[in-house]
């Protein structure tokens, strides 16, 4: 697969980790997805591909792309094949200034570009992105587009700082300090946080707290569960397997064999480290 990827400058910059493009066969048809500490913004441009979320959710197909807020649960895309899309990896907050409704309203509830921005708007940028002379202009339109969308949103400050602190913590700060030190109510910071990223700051230090455990697992060498877990700041191993499986679906031992089956069987692929086969 082709996987091309970019830093926004700024202002886009405080509210999106990378733009990126994606084209090609993707290795398997469905790639389950763990809930990460980050929203995304996928404009689609091949044939539609389906997302599921959770077990009790139907598989929904978007066309023209989709939005997806702070997820808590793992999501399964079915890939088309071909796939070719353009989208955007952004900061928990980061959704906040392009959404026309609370991010809690999206809440593991994927919805289609459409549904947030409009379908002639959505059209005219898939007809501008789809005859770009190649993956850099692709971004630098969806990029152009962003900037253009970019508006103020009451309480973004406070949502970033105390976000960044969960981040530079690894989900491991005192919930009681962000409200201590921001000067608010423990109530308002969690609505701010609801209506920005779409879920609470204790929910999102969980997020921070799993994705760092995640991407201390090296999948080649042997795992040493107890001191990964103790490290990560879990309670015990038993309190890190129960959240391993509540974010997964999967046992830790289970994981890592199908990250080792990934690896196998497609070393170095461009997505490999975060999604995972749907079995």
């Amino acid at each position: 697969m082709e996987y091309v990827s970019r830093v926004p400058r700024p202002p886009l910059d405080g509210l999106i980790d990378d733009l990126y493009y994606l084209a090609g066969t993707p290795p398997y048809p469905r790639l389950t997805l763990p809930p990460m500490p980050a929203a995304l913004l996928i404009v689609n441009l091949g044939a539609p591909f389906r997302i599921r979320g959770g077990t009790d959710i139907e598989t929904t197909e978007y066309a023209d792309g989709c939005v997806i807020t702070t997820p808590t649960r793992a999501f399964e895309f079915g890939y088309p094949r071909p796939t070719r899309s353009v989208g955007v990896h952004v900061k928990p907050w980061g959704l906040a200034p392009f959404l026309p409704m609370p991010a809690a309203e999206l809440r593991d509830r994927p919805v289609t570009l459409e549904q947030v921005w409009g379908r002639p708007a959505v059209a005219e940028l898939r007809d501008r992105l789809a005859t770009a002379d190649g993956p850099h202009e692709m971004l630098t339109l969806l990029e152009e587009e962003l900037t253009r969308r970019l508006s103020e949103t009451t309480g973004l400050g406070l949502v970033r700082h105390a976000s960044g602190v969960i981040a530079a913590t690894s989900g491991a700060v005192p919930i009681g300090y962000l409200r201590t030190a921001a000067g608010v109510s423990s109530t308002h910071l969690a609505q701010r946080f609801k209506a920005l990223v779409g879920v609470t700051p204790k929910r999102l230090a969980r997020t921070y707290r799993f994705a760092a455990a995640v991407f201390a697992i090296d999948p080649a060498r042997p795992v040493d569960w107890g001191e990964l877990a103790s490290g990560a700041g879990y309670f015990d191993q038993a309190h890190f397997g129960h959240e391993f499986r509540a974010f997964t679906g999967l046992t830790p031992t289970r994981y890592i064999e199908v990250r080792r089956r990934f690896l196998r069987e497609h070393p170095g692929h461009a997505i490999d480290g975060w999604s995972l086969p749907a079995d």
